[in-house]
């Protein structure tokens, strides 16, 4: 070996994880889409530009009998996604990249590029535009049996048609008018301003035909044109969940229903595309409707049913199947596994018609599970497809009702695809675009009791030589939600990055976690500090008596939900070196008034469950070096939080700042982000900072803070 291959071997980190640039730059996929024959996988890869400030996606296709290894089919600077099979075969996808039969794209749109609809041929040749519109695509939708194709996209309120919104557009743009008029709730949405623009869903059609004595061909074919279906849904469709007939005569979708007092409720529409005509299907008070997807003979609807919580209550989600082949109404709805205690997803029907697919948290998991639809005894009955402690996602079967197709991850490995055997459970990985990256340490399963005798679990990512001998820093990782679970691999809270500095990772599903039972939520439900705090502690102190663990070498850090259980145990215990709290809620009476959907909110809570679960009255408690993180575009929990947050760490906690201004705590501000951090070298900063304190004060060390930051 020469001097310089030895060289480039000791650069190589040990694992992508030992390197934030490794890490940042490893594959991420995501969406799955099958062909009508079975024949084709499509999915979309995330890849780091060569600057590293951000991602750019692509179409692969997958080979679904895995003999093949997968190959990109789009490519361009500005990315491809959200494909979808027409039933000819040919691929939809949304893109901003330039259409090469214009000459000078950039004048186009005059402004910033939008998402035009695309589309590759089933039999070849290079993708087209199709249609493009000054308020860009927003997602396509194909029917599984007719040639029929639907877009959601968004319209200027006053805008009569395509070009009047055309020409509003320019105008505001032109004359640099940010301004929007609001007369209903809500007005942002966790990092977006609502309005002016619209959602609606459109009918994708031909255009006029070739010119008169000139010949069709697919590269003269004129681009589609749209029409509207929803033309007076207003902002109702914002956030809806639309599916599809199989024959592309309906689209069954939720619309959200304003009621008194601010508030919403979802209800569901059926549109017939013939006519644009909207017949609400089901509409309860106190009740939330979405739809799944439609059985292979268009006779049956997948529902979901969510109930509004109340101070007392937590919802209840279930699952029922709607029939739609006559005039459907209340009536017609008919409850399906209603004694299952998960909260379910519906992803597939069975060709046949006899079971329908779902995905549900799990104990650690997020199965596929069979549900029987067929008549008898066995409607109803529930069986765990996957075995193994994985998530799965995106799933898609094959018209011979023998596979399934999904995503699948875990906090072993990132989402990868699959291939399910339908009858043995059997799981195949199929040729990725992105292969596994490789980790150091372990992970396990661990659990404790809760002083009412309650299960509490959690997994437990250890560092590589983790022993007696040489025990471990541990980190509390808390999830947010809180209605959710440790299950599935994130990209955002990585638990590898930190045991490849040495440190192990707990993650804990307490009180309120989904996957355990309906009894699991409402423990925790209108009581945060109780139960879920409880919960907490009893798993910390079960895992800090190993021997492998150093429980005096401990941190607590969490987000939203997780960052306000980070907050409410620095003001209940000094038991931890370190807290990290990251997009957090610390005055629930400000919060409550001041979030994205505070309709939600003040339901969950009476002002008076706030004011005893609020950090913020416990702040001259607080002697445990906190770094808070925040983004300014962070609606969900809004700037205001941080803010005060940050004030009163220094104003009032045990270490306030001393007469030369100075203190323990640190406040890790992004004027660009939300409430996630998604910009590379902003992830980059913000664990490099996150080391860096959790350095300083839990293994009494030195490391140096990231260079961008200019400090």
């Amino acid at each position: 070996m020469s001097t310089e291959d030895a060289a480039i071997l000791r650069e190589q980190p040990a694992t992508p994880f030992h390197d934030l640039d490794h890490y940042l730059a490893i594959p991420r996929v995501s969406g799955l889409a099958l062909s009508p024959d079975g024949q084709r996988l499509v999915t979309t890869v995330a890849t780091l530009n060569t600057k590293g400030t951000e991602y750019g996606t692509a179409l692969w296709e997958l080979d679904p009998a895995g003999g093949k290894q997968a190959r990109r089919i789009t490519r361009s600077a500005k990315g491809e996604a959200g494909a979808a099979f027409a039933a000819s075969g040919d691929v939809y996808f949304t893109s901003a990249r330039p259409d090469p039969d214009k000459p000078d794209p950039a004048k186009e749109s005059d402004g910033d590029p939008v998402s035009a609809l695309w589309v590759l041929p089933a039999d070849g040749g290079e993708a087209r535009v199709v249609l493009s519109r000054a308020g860009g695509v927003d997602k396509v939708m194909t029917a599984r049996d007719a040639n029929a194709a639907f877009v959601t996209a968004s319209v200027l309120a006053g805008s009569g048609d395509e070009e009047a919104d055309a020409e509003r557009r320019k105008s505001r743009k032109d004359n640099k008018v940010a301004a929007i008029l609001h007369s209903e709730y809500p007005v942002r949405y966790w990092d977006a301003d609502l309005g002016p623009a619209q959602p609606r869903l459109f009918s994708v059609e031909p255009g006029p035909g070739p010119e008169p004595g000139k010949p069709a061909t697919v590269d003269s074919a004129p681009p589609l044109t749209l029409r509207n279906l929803t033309p007076e849904a207003g902002s109702r469709l914002r956030e809806a969940v639309s599916v599809v007939s199989p024959d592309g005569k309906t689209i069954y979708t939720s619309l959200a229903k304003p009621l008194p007092k601010a508030d919403l409720r979802s209800v569901l529409v059926a549109v017939d595309v013939a006519t644009g005509t909207q017949r609400v299907l089901l509409d309860e008070e106190g009740m939330n409707y979405f739809p799944g997807p439609v059985s292979p003979d268009g006779g049956l609807l997948a529902v979901v049913s969510e109930s509004d919580t109340t101070p007392q209550q937590a919802p209840r989600v279930k699952l029922h199947l709607l029939d739609v082949s006559g005039e459907a109404g209340p009536e017609d709805l008919q409850p399906l596994a209603q004694e299952w205690d998960r909260w379910p997803h519906p992803e597939a029907w069975l060709p046949d018609g006899s079971a329908l697919l779902v995905t549900a948290d799990d104990d650690g998991a997020s199965p596929v599970f069979s549900v029987s639809v067929a008549g008898g005894a066995a409607r109803g009955s529930v069986t765990r497809v996957t075995p193994d402690p994985a998530a799965y996602t995106d799933v898609v079967v094959s018209p011979d009702g023998r596979s399934a197709y999904a995503l699948r991850s875990s906090y072993e490995f990132p989402a990868e695809p699959v291939r399910i055997d339908l009858a043995t459970g059997d799981v195949t990985r199929l040729p990725s675009p992105a292969e596994r990256p490789q980790t150091e340490g372990s992970l396990e399963r661990v659990e404790a009791t809760a002083a009412d005798g309650t299960r509490v679990p959690a997994y437990l990512a250890l560092p590589a030589g983790a022993s007696a001998e040489s025990p471990a820093p541990l980190l509390l990782w808390v999830h947010g939600g809180p209605l959710g679970s440790w299950n599935a691999w994130t990209w955002r809270w990585n638990p590898w990055l930190l045991t490849a500095r040495g440190y192990a990772v707990l993650l804990p599903d307490p009180a309120l976690s989904t996957g355990y039972g309906q009894s699991y939520i409402q423990r925790g439900w209108g009581s945060w500090g109780k139960a879920p705090f409880t919960d907490l502690m009893a798993v910390t102190d079960a895992v800090v008596q190993r021997p492998d663990i150093d429980g005096s070498r401990t941190a607590a850090m969490g987000g939203s939900f997780g960052g306000y259980m980070a907050n409410w145990v620095a003001g209940q215990t000094d038991r931890f070196k370190a807290i990290v709290t990251h997009a957090s809620l610390w005055a629930l009476d400000q919060f409550g008034p001041t979030t994205d959907a505070s309709q939600y909110w003040l339901k969950e809570m009476t002002a008076e469950m706030a004011l005893e679960n609020s950090p913020h009255l416990h702040v001259e408690k607080i002697r445990t070096p906190m770094l808070v993180i925040h983004g300014d575009k962070d609606y969900r929990v809004p700037i205001g939080e941080g803010l005060r947050l940050w004030y009163e760490l220094l104003s009032k906690s045990q270490l306030a700042s001393d007469e030369n201004g100075q203190t323990s705590h640190r406040f890790l501000f992004y004027p660009d982000e939300n409430h996630w951090i998604l910009q590379p070298q902003h992830a980059k900063v913000w664990y490099g900072v996150v080391e860096h304190f959790l350095a300083r004060n839990v293994l009494g060390t030195d490391i140096e803070l990231p260079a961008d930051l200019g400090l």
